[in-house]
């Protein structure tokens, strides 16, 4: 899903290339001494930007698939939890043992969840995995996984718990373990080159003084001063929209 912040973007490089073809447009008239406004470097600018943008697509819908992927994992975790917790009120376990699983379980069931606000800082995504609370029961991807192991480990120690069903064998929920681990992991090491991503883009289209958007108003600031400000050739530009859509 492209958010509103991300159209600025593509289309402050659109707009850009619009801006190039005017100047183009103008032929010799438009000869700047300045090298960053001519029309090679213009170009550069416009490639380096395009590539950008294509990168933070080809990194976010690499993202989405992750987390996608992940929720896949972890669905049935609160299901799962409760078939084994009732499973393993049936052995031999002292009730204080049947007692702690029980408590990891409503750790994963979240019965004690209350929302408390924290600050944290906006991922440029509609996506964001940023969380705008935080959940007393701790219910994020890696603290279920930290739970299920935990409730696990008892289960592993008892020797009465042999449930004859896959599913709810020791072997099979550790399999589940390792999957979702890797899968955070996944998720975390692909948002951070997304987040790379974004920094570069934001670098060729926003840093001060060699950005596109500052490389726009010079350009436009030539064309004023060497066509005029009431010329045809500047009212063709002067409206041409490249905005500063670096979040700040």
């Amino acid at each position: 899903m492209t958010t509103t912040s991300e159209t600025g973007h593509v289309m402050n490089v659109k707009n850009f290339l619009n801006l190039i073809n005017f100047c183009k447009g103008f032929g010799t008239q438009y000869q700047p001494s300045k090298t960053s406004i001519q029309i090679p470097s213009l170009e550069t600018v416009h490639s380096q930007a395009k590539n950008a943008i294509d990168e933070i697509i080809r990194q976010n819908t690499a993202y989405n698939i992750a987390i996608n992927e992940r929720a896949l994992l972890f669905k049935d975790n609160k299901p799962l939890s409760t078939r084994l917790i009732n499973v393993f009120d049936t052995t031999d376990a002292p009730d204080a043992t049947k007692k702690d699983v029980k408590g990891f379980n409503r750790k994963l069931q979240g019965k004690r969840a209350s929302s408390t606000k924290v600050t944290t800082n906006n991922l440029d995504s509609s996506n964001s995995e940023t969380p705008k609370t935080i959940s007393s029961s701790q219910l994020s991807f890696n603290q279920q996984v930290e739970h299920l192991k935990a409730l696990v480990a008892i289960l592993e120690s008892e020797p009465s718990y042999a449930p004859n069903e896959v599913d709810l064998k020791v072997s099979t929920v550790k399999n589940l373990i390792n999957q979702q681990s890797s899968a955070n992991e996944h998720v975390s090491a692909i948002y951070t080159d997304l987040s790379n991503a974004r920094l570069l883009r934001d670098k060729v289209l926003y840093e001060e003084g060699t950005g596109l958007y500052y490389i726009s108003i010079d350009v436009k600031k030539y064309i004023k001063a060497a066509f005029g400000a009431s010329s045809p050739a500047y009212k063709q530009v002067s409206g041409i929209s490249i905005t500063y859509s670096k979040k700040k």
